[in-house]
């Protein structure tokens, strides 16, 4: 860690709380369509079921809600493209920061620049970026859609190398998906931390974290 000069987060389930995030969002998506539903809570049980954790496409999502969930026969059943609609304005809405997250990100950026790397939508992920109002503590923000390249392609965390003119073993990449975001900047030749959240190792992977935490506020005494 001697030679560090920069660090690098991911967003969602990272410093975001996607779990808590899209939890909120279901509430809210439930309450709006199947209010003549007595018992809401395994509706929303299946949703996050459904979504992956976020890696499902959402049209594809949406596509199996409409399928699936049992709309208001009394109702015309909502074209996809409004709960699409629905989706961008109301789960951006929903976003909540990691416990302590607004301390890690100002406790990095007391000792080296700081980033962010994301892989989504340009607008959504933006959208949470601006809703947890965090913008203007990132030295840059690469979000994929943008940059025309995913995680775990090695190119994307060239590009935040080269945003910072520093080398990548110069740089901590910190994140929760073990192949995107851990074997992805191990590859590129960052050193990472793996954030132990939903996504389970995999034993194939050759990543070796510097560390594993559970708990985003742990980096206050590793950084």
């Amino acid at each position: 860690m001697e030679q560090l000069k920069a660090v690098i987060f991911d967003l969602d389930n990272t410093l975001l709380d996607r779990t808590h995030t899209f939890s909120r969002f279901t509430r809210a998506f439930v309450n709006q369509y199947f209010s003549h539903v007595e018992d809401a809570e395994p509706l929303c049980d299946r949703i996050i079921v459904l979504d992956e954790d976020g890696y499902k496409d959402k049209g594809r999502l949406f596509t199996e809600l409409l399928e699936e969930m049992p709309w208001d026969n009394k109702l015309e059943k909502p074209a996809h493209h409004e709960l699409m609609a629905y989706y961008e304005e109301h789960y951006v809405s929903n976003a909540v920061l990691m416990h302590e997250a607004n301390e890690v990100i100002a406790h990095a950026r007391t000792k080296y620049k700081v980033g962010m790397i994301t892989n989504g939508r340009t607008p959504i992920q933006y959208g949470k970026i601006d809703q947890l109002g965090i913008r203007d503590s990132f030295d840059f923000i690469i979000v994929s859609e943008e940059a025309g390249v995913n995680k775990p392609d090695p190119q994307i965390f060239a590009l935040a190398t080269s945003k910072l003119g520093l080398r990548a073993d110069e740089c901590l990449y910190i994140g929760d998906h073990p192949v995107n975001d851990i074997e992805g900047a191990s590859k590129a030749g960052m050193a990472t931390i793996w954030m132990k959240v939903n996504q389970p190792w995999l034993d194939e992977l050759e990543a070796k974290p510097l560390h594993t935490i559970g708990q985003l506020n742990e980096l206050l005494q590793l950084i």
